[in-house]
């Protein structure tokens, strides 16, 4: 018992840790993340630097900790393994949507639900639209 209270802690600890890199970084606000896929005109590269500050935080330990030898968390559970690339015409499709709804809406899964809690009518709307989309590839994989 103890165990899962710890995870979850741990757990509540890591999302409100996300939750608020998210919010400090401005990855919540759709302009901001416009402007930073805006590539060929004003272009913002200050969320590159948000990537970047991410991955040189996780990746040294996730390094050290696979180099020696170690395939389980600290709390016991296994670190999930990398399936082997493979890319199909399901992953370019989801990608390309993924791509399509991020630079037209400048929301991704992640910051949507930060900009869920400012209760703006356009962040519900989004919100609504992605759990629609779970629904139908759910619903998608099952008959396939």
């Amino acid at each position: 018992m103890l165990k899962w209270i710890a995870l979850i802690l741990i757990a509540l600890l890591s999302g409100a840790l996300f939750g608020l890199g998210l919010v400090i970084s401005g990855m919540i606000d759709p302009a901001k993340v416009q402007g930073f896929l805006n590539l060929f005109g004003d272009w913002d590269p200050s969320l590159a630097l948000v990537m970047g500050g991410g991955l040189a935080v996780f990746a040294p330990g996730y390094w050290l900790w696979r180099r020696q030898g170690r395939s389980h968390c600290v709390l016991g559970s296994a670190l999930p393994t990398v399936p082997a690339p493979r890319i199909d015409k399901r992953l370019l499709t989801g990608s390309a949507l993924f791509g399509i709804g991020w630079g037209l809406a400048g929301i991704c899964p992640g910051p949507a639900l930060g900009l869920g809690a400012s209760l703006q009518w356009q962040a519900g709307l989004f919100i609504a639209a992605m759990l629609a989309g779970f629904w139908l590839v759910g619903r998608f994989n099952k008959q396939s």
